[in-house]
């Protein structure tokens, strides 16, 4: 059965020990950190599930270090700090915390944080592979291949911009992309005014 690792990164040696000792007694594995750069030096190393981070240690604060690990790694963050400050929260919401918790914390309230914060993660990442997998399934439909196309040669566009520029204009107009696609496979000069209309102006100008 698959242990739990967890990285806990404070630089208050104290809560650091009692977290740490208390969570390995919960049947965690836990690597631990005094300050940001090794958090995120270790956390890219051991791929830990959570990493459980104080918002203000040396080197990098807390936040600055999730953004790290979340970008370079895929690590998820909760965060602990002495005060329930409402820009702090704010920020941590806004770069994704998966928890947040104030100080003092005992290993026995950090568990349920934790427990959320894991399952918030596993809901997160199977939204992440089912739009990855409807993304492939639409570049891989044939008329919209042909659409992209298009757009790539008239507008010397790469093909992840035009498909992003082609998929953002069948959303913000509510047209589905195959039908979008087919009106492009149309023949006159109504193909070219569409073909300005969704892609004029995103990068280049038409040959």
């Amino acid at each position: 059965m698959h242990r739990i690792k967890l990285l806990v990164a404070d630089d208050d040696a104290i809560t650091l020990a009692t977290l740490s000792r208390g969570l390995r007694a919960a049947n965690y594995d836990v690597l631990t950190a005094t300050n940001g750069n090794d958090a995120v030096r270790i956390g890219c190393r051991e791929r830990p599930d959570l990493a459980i981070l104080d918002i203000r240690m040396p080197g990098l604060f807390g936040i600055e270090a999730a953004r790290q690990l979340r970008d370079r790694a895929g690590i998820g963050s909760i965060f602990l700090s002495a005060y329930a400050e409402r820009e702090v929260v704010e920020l941590a919401t806004k770069e994704g915390a998966l928890g947040y918790i104030v100080k003092p914390v005992s290993p026995m309230r950090l568990i349920p944080t934790i427990r959320a914060a894991l399952e918030r993660a596993a809901d997160l990442r199977r939204l992440q592979e089912n739009e990855e997998a409807f993304t492939q399934a639409l570049k891989n439909n044939r008329e919209i291949s042909i659409a992209i196309g298009m757009g790539m040669q008239r507008f010397d566009l790469t093909n992840p911009i035009a498909f992003e520029t082609f998929r953002s204009y069948s959303r913000t107009h509510q047209i589905k992309m195959v039908d979008l696609a087919r009106r492009l496979s149309l023949k006159g000069s109504g193909r070219n005014t569409l073909l300005n209309k969704i892609f004029a102006g995103v990068r280049g100008t038409p040959h």
